[in-house]
């Protein structure tokens, strides 16, 4: 079997530039926006099935979108970000509610800072 001779100082080089990228990378918020077309009940189910949250962290999303008008339910790279908030808009409508048209609204933000 040959022998495998290490560089100094490449793979230090390696890890520093992935941790840079890391560091570089920005993250995005999906952003829940309140309505008055969809029950607590669609918010916390929709939001157990999508995002797989307990039914505790659910049920304080939807007082807090209730409540503010918003909540954040992910955090993460654009591309996840986008694709979180289309399954949001994908969801549907209530159907516990006949006036509901359509699934909820969702916003992806820059994380501030």
């Amino acid at each position: 079997m040959p022998s495998v001779t290490a560089t100094p100082g490449v793979r230090q080089e390696k890890d520093v530039r992935q941790e840079k990228k890391d560091q570089l990378t920005p993250l995005y918020n999906v952003v829940l926006l309140d309505d008055d077309e969809h029950t607590y009940e669609y918010v916390i189910e929709m939001l157990q099935k999508l995002f797989a949250f307990s039914e505790t962290d659910a049920f304080q999303h939807a007082v807090e979108v209730d409540s503010t008008g918003r909540t954040v339910v992910m955090t993460c790279e654009l591309d996840q970000a986008e694709f979180g908030r289309d399954q949001i808009h994908a969801y549907g409508a209530d159907p516990r509610m006949p006036q509901s048209k359509g699934s909820m609204s969702a916003i992806v933000e820059p994380v501030a800072g």
